[in-house]
C-alpha cells in the first residue's frame, strides 16, 4: 500500500458531549474548538477529538471482558499521582481493579469510558 494517511480526527460516542469535551479538554490541554448538546470537539496542532451524542449511551463495564469497549485512550503525564489527583478532581473516578502495576493506572472518564494515564518516556 502506498497512500499514507494523517489522522484528522477522532470521533467518541458520548452521553454528553459537552462535558465529555470539556473533561478530556482539561486533561489534554487542547482548545475546546465546538460545544453543543449534540456534538463537541477538542483541537490541538490539526488534530481533533469530536463527541457525538448517542441517545441510550451506555459505557462499557470495566473490567468487564465481554462487554463492548468502544476505545481506549493513554495519555502520557509527567507525573501519575499528580495527574491521577487532577483527573479525579476534573471528574474522572478510579476503578478498584487496576492491572497495570507501575506501568499505567485506569480512570473512567466522566461518562464511564476507560482510559489509562501512564508515565512519560524519559530520555
Amino acid at each position: 500500500m502506498t497512500v499514507h494517511a494523517d489522522l484528522a480526527m477522532v470521533n467518541l460516542d458520548s452521553s454528553d458531549p459537552a462535558a465529555h469535551a470539556a473533561f478530556y479538554s482539561r486533561a489534554l490541554g487542547w482548545e475546546i474548538t465546538h460545544s453543543q448538546a449534540e456534538y463537541a470537539m477538542i483541537s490541538k496542532d490539526g488534530t481533533s477529538i469530536g463527541f457525538g451524542l448517542v441517545d441510550g449511551y451506555a459505557p462499557p463495564a470495566w473490567p468487564d471482558a465481554t462487554g463492548g469497549k468502544r476505545y481506549h485512550l493513554d495519555l502520557y503525564v509527567d507525573d501519575v499521582a499528580v495527574a491521577e489527583k487532577e483527573l479525579l478532581a476534573a471528574g474522572a473516578t478510579k476503578p478498584e481493579f487496576q492491572p497495570g502495576g507501575e506501568r499505567w493506572t485506569v480512570l473512567l472518564d466522566p461518562i464511564g469510558q476507560p482510559f489509562c494515564i501512564c508515565p512519560r518516556p524519559q530520555g
